[in-house]
């Protein structure tokens, strides 16, 4: 892969804007984390990629260690999407792989379909399901409602992480913990403009058809909300691998590391060595 160069910065900055990290050397890698969490959230698959892979993560906007805009208008599908080419600049990237989970992978394959010359491949994993799927899309606006008149974990218990989440009990947790440590109005504006405008997939089959980068879509086998969505995105995209994980759950990279990261490592050596031409 070509559009790599050594970094001459901190392995950990926060610019523009955005808290970024930064570990090892080589093809470089984007991974991108779901609503609610952080950077930290792929910080096993930066420790088993590094030694041959320069991966990069960063807090979206409106998260953790990032800038948390009070104008609704900086939390649109636009702005998280220039994010991502601001990301792999700093890393001084002119392409790489890109990936993320839920709401990341959406934010990704939005990046592909914007700057198809800067995605070597995709990595999907949960993709998000559209407003009349399972999950948070279809509620995204309701639940920003409650987070300004209830409070954040009320919003949370009620919406994210209780019995009606559909996440089971080891991703409830991972998840509570992660969103209360995000500024609550930040939230609130990335849901309604960015999870509430999350498509359905028959919606965009068209434009995804035209997508020539081999892809990765990883599913967890016990994932009520995107393993439907999972599916879908992978027979819409030409050059998908799909990759069910038994037993693992939404935030499945989290639930199921060691597969997930055995998936991602067999994609990435067959990508290098040219295996996936189609």
């Amino acid at each position: 892969m070509d559009g790599v160069r050594a970094p001459t910065y901190p392995a950990a900055v926060a610019e523009p804007g955005l808290h970024i990290e930064i570990d090892g050397r080589g093809p470089t890698v984007l991974l991108m984390h779901g609503f609610g969490g952080s950077a930290r959230n792929f910080g096993a698959q930066a420790r088993a990629l590094a030694a041959d892979h320069q991966v990069v993560r960063f807090d979206a906007r409106g998260h953790a260690r990032s800038a948390a805009p009070d104008d609704p208008r900086a939390y649109t599908p636009a702005t998280f999407t220039a994010d991502v080419g601001r990301v792999l600049d700093v890393a001084g990237a002119t392409a790489a792989v890109v990936g993320g989970l839920s709401m990341g992978a959406g934010i990704a394959l939005r990046f592909a379909l914007a700057h198809p010359d800067r995605v070597h491949a995709l990595i999907l994993a949960s993709f998000p399901p559209g407003p009349e799927g399972p999950g948070l899309t279809g509620i995204a606006r309701e639940v920003a409602d409650v987070i300004e008149g209830a409070g954040l974990d009320a919003a949370g218990e009620r919406h994210l992480w209780g019995p009606t989440s559909g996440l089971d009990a080891k991703a409830a947790g991972l998840v509570r913990r992660g969103v209360l440590e995000h500024a609550p109005h930040a939230l609130a504006h990335t849901l309604r403009g960015l999870i509430a405008e999350q498509p359905a997939v028959d919606d965009i089959a068209g434009a995804v058809a035209t997508l020539a980068m081999p892809a990765l879509v990883i599913a967890g086998g016990r994932d009520r909300t995107a393993l439907g969505s999972s599916r879908a995105i992978a027979a819409a995209l030409p050059r998908a691998r799909l990759v069910e994980i038994p037993g693992g759950g939404h935030v499945v990279n989290l639930t199921s590391p060691v597969a997930f990261n055995a998936a991602v490592r067999e994609f990435l050596r067959d990508l290098e060595a040219g295996r996936l031409a189609g």
